[in-house]
């Protein structure tokens, strides 16, 4: 009989550490990668995090992600963005959609994490790397024009910088992990096979 864990407060805890985590990222990311346009990096290393952090824990990662986005790189950015709260609750679901959706296809499609064979690797890429990026990217870009965060005419120099940035780090660090540390981490407990168990 296969034993399905009830979440617990300890998924309350991981979910608490993963936001602080993903906060920490981002601000680091915005600090180390700085485009100008406030809450937007050359290189966003806190984007692989957050999408690896949803394919080992659900859906408590994705709340992470969200809350690492809104806060890190919008509430608590530096620039413009920061001073558009209103803008920054509708443009952070941009960093939920890149993990949303590779955790939805990779979940539909039955990926084994560990990416043994080339059509894992294959649909990982797709979703986690390269639709997922160029979805968050154009969310982004274009809420940040939306809200008046950046001229309507910047949202295309946005997109591109965004989009660039996420895949090269999400391609260099996304499969690398997945392949060295699931295993382990698909012992632990706190390891979430679907979405919420």
């Amino acid at each position: 009989m296969k034993t399905v864990h009830e979440p617990t407060y300890s998924f309350v805890i991981l979910t608490l550490v993963l936001v602080v985590v993903n906060i920490l990222l981002a601000q680091l990311s915005g600090a180390l990668f700085p485009t100008g346009v406030s809450g937007v990096s050359w290189l966003y290393p806190a984007v692989a995090f957050m999408i690896l952090f949803t394919l080992w824990f659900g859906a408590y990662g994705a709340i992470a992600a969200y809350a690492g986005t809104l806060i890190g790189s919008g509430l608590l950015s530096s620039g413009s963005i920061a001073s558009h709260p209103d803008v920054a609750i509708y443009w952070a679901v941009a960093g939920l959609l890149q993990v949303l959706i590779p955790l939805v296809a990779l979940r539909t499609f039955e990926i084994d994490l560990t990416l043994k064979n080339r059509r894992d690797i294959s649909l990982l890429l797709l979703f986690g790397v390269v639709i997922n990026n160029i979805v968050g990217a154009a969310w982004g870009a274009w809420t940040l024009g939306l809200g008046n965060v950046i001229p309507g005419g910047q949202i295309g120099s946005v997109f591109s910088s965004w989009l660039i940035g996420n895949i090269i780090v999400t391609v260099l660090i996304v499969p690398v992990a997945l392949r060295v540390f699931t295993p382990s981490i698909q012992k632990s407990k706190l390891f979430v096979k679907y979405y919420w168990e």
